[in-house]
């Protein structure tokens, strides 16, 4: 086996590669100026290894959307109800930016990451309307296995 050449990038490449980064994270919301919304629906879904917060218009249309991933948890950080609270931070705050006070909450999932993200929505300044549970339930279930022959 012959020696392992390690490839480093000289300084004016890993600077293009930072501003690189740095446009793909500073990407702008976009609204039509000629909607006037004030109110929206926020749908959280919680499962064990992440929060998603996606934020619409009334009609369903998605204005914006973030995720404990998204913000810069990484792992099993990412399921945290720590991690839940700061995207409800980061969602109140496009929110508020986008001109969005009264919201609607919809929760979906088993995560621990539920409760956390509502009450920090509540504490952040918006007005919630209403909160509902949207978790799907099997109403039978699935079909059990076949009796075993021994």
């Amino acid at each position: 086996m012959g020696k392992k050449r390690i490839i480093q990038k000289t300084k004016e490449e890993l600077l293009k590669e930072r501003e690189r980064i740095e446009e793909a994270t500073k990407k702008e919301i976009k609204i039509q100026p000629p909607q006037a919304v004030k109110e929206g629906k926020i749908y959280i879904s919680s499962s064990y290894n992440n929060t998603i917060m996606t934020l619409t218009d009334p009609q369903g249309n998605t204005l914006t959307w973030t995720s404990a991933g998204n913000i810069g948890f990484k792992g099993t950080k990412k399921g945290t109800p720590f991690a839940a609270s700061k995207v409800a931070e980061v969602m109140a705050q496009r929110a508020q930016k986008l001109g969005i006070n009264k919201v609607e909450l919809f929760v979906k999932g088993i995560g621990s990451g539920r409760e956390s993200a509502v009450r920090s929505l509540v504490n952040r300044g918006l007005d919630v309307i209403s909160i509902e549970d949207i978790t799907p339930i099997p109403h039978n279930g699935c079909r059990p296995p076949k009796v075993r022959r021994v």
